[in-house]
């Protein structure tokens, strides 16, 4: 069956389709993320919540800046150094 290309009509359409359910699912989102907002602040230990919620942000970050601000040492440095040390271990000539 030979592949053919839609006419502009079609694609335009279909585009304009996507958009709207994109938009869609937006307003959805954002519609239950301000009844979970709303919930929250009728919570009498709202206070309490906020203040885990920022040390758990400050862990997660502190963890990212730990995984990604460091650089990796060379590959290859690593492995001389490790010859370096069998040859030590092992009596030879450095």
């Amino acid at each position: 069956m030979p592949h053919t290309t839609p006419p502009a009509g079609r694609r335009d359409q279909q585009a304009l389709l996507i958009v709207a359910g994109l938009a869609d699912l937006a307003v959805t989102a954002a519609g239950t993320a301000a009844g979970a907002v709303r919930s929250l602040l009728r919570r009498s230990d709202a206070v309490e919540l906020v203040k885990e919620a920022e040390a758990d942000l400050e862990a997660r970050g502190r963890l990212v800046l730990d995984r990604y601000g460091s650089v990796p040492p060379a590959h290859l440095e690593l492995l001389a150094q490790r010859v370096l040390a069998r040859r030590a271990a092992a009596g030879g000539d450095v």
